[in-house]
């Protein structure tokens, strides 16, 4: 009867903690939310193939390679640090990854582990540059987002490089089950995995503690250059896996693809509420900010405005987003 009882309690707990847990999240990012939730009805009026399914699907698998970097760069920015190379490393993975299999004849396998290795090493470089020196981590990624760009450029001779192959291209553009897009189902492992570690782990709580007070925190023992190297060499990967999923999508490699990516990547890690001082930032708010951007720049697409203006649109949001931060800092 006993054991009955504890089964009972473990249930209730275990239903109590999910549900305070969902009201803590809507607590912490209503604001973003209620943004969403507008944005999405106006664009849904605007235009009424916004709310289509195929639509719906398609402002997911978009927002998905966004999220990819927005989660790493949410621990980076957690740090007070900054990586403006993921963009050039998506390019170069894609180029690296579809050179490996159309023109040097490696299996699609060997060819994306390649592309990763290629993601690991620039994150890992990053990672090593900002722990073991006083250089910034905004001028040491803006030397490897050059490197980068112009390795993309030298290895594909500024040509896209085409694969024609499935089991290749279904990475980017196949489902699973005929309904969920399959980088969506990347996103959701790779989400998870970020979940835990920055809440469940003690790597994630020296990651507050180090952008939150760095003097504080190695004086307690944590290993900044450590946390540093994890973080940016995470960034690398997650940039990796975006230039694999994007260049499977579009069916090639190309030098210019992920121009821009670190804007949108910024943008909805500020919009989710992470502040750029430090410190202070949370994986679900950053998902939301990621779906606002997504929403934004399809909404804008299907109403036929041009991409050049959606670079002014988006640079407007970061500026507003953290003009909030700071206010939300002065009133605290």
């Amino acid at each position: 009867m006993s054991n009955v009882v504890v089964k009972d309690n473990k249930k209730t707990n275990l239903h109590f903690n999910f549900g305070s847990s969902i009201i803590q999240f809507l607590r912490e990012n209503i604001g973003i939310i209620i943004g969403l939730i507008v944005l999405c009805i106006v664009t849904s009026i605007v235009n009424s193939n916004f709310l289509t399914t195929n639509n719906i699907l398609n402002v997911l698998r978009q927002s998905s390679t966004n999220l990819y970097l927005a989660l790493a760069m949410t621990m980076i920015i957690i740090l007070r640090g900054i990586d403006l190379s993921v963009g050039s490393i998506i390019a170069v993975v894609g180029v690296v990854t579809t050179s490996s299999i159309a023109l040097w004849g490696f299996p699609v396998y060997l060819g994306i582990i390649v592309g990763i290795l290629v993601g690991l090493l620039v994150g890992l470089l990053n990672g090593y540059v900002v722990a073991t020196t006083v250089i910034s981590p905004f001028i040491v990624t803006l030397a490897t987002m050059n490197i980068a760009r112009g390795a993309a450029y030298v290895l594909s001779d500024g040509k896209p490089i085409r694969v024609m192959d499935m089991s290749f291209n279904n990475i980017g553009s196949g489902y699973i089950g005929g309904v969920l897009p399959t980088p969506v189902l990347f996103l959701i492992v790779i989400l998870i995995v970020c979940y835990l570690i920055m809440n469940k782990t003690k790597l994630g709580r020296y990651m507050y503690a180090v952008g939150g007070n760095p003097e504080a925190a190695e004086f307690s023992g944590i290993s900044i250059k450590k946390i540093q190297l994890f973080a940016y060499t995470f960034s690398g990967l997650m940039a990796a896996v975006a230039g694999i999923v994007l260049s499977s999508r579009m069916f090639s490699g190309q030098p210019t693809a992920g121009a821009g990516a670190e804007l949108d990547a910024i943008a909805a890690v500020v919009l989710g509420g992470t502040s750029m001082s430090g410190g202070k930032g949370k994986i679900g708010g950053t998902v939301i900010g990621a779906l606002i951007i997504g929403v934004l720049s399809n909404g804008l697409n299907l109403m036929g405005i041009s991409s050049f203006w959606q670079y002014i649109v988006k640079g407007f949001v970061i500026l507003v987003a953290v003009y909030a931060d700071v206010i939300k800092k002065k009133k605290a």
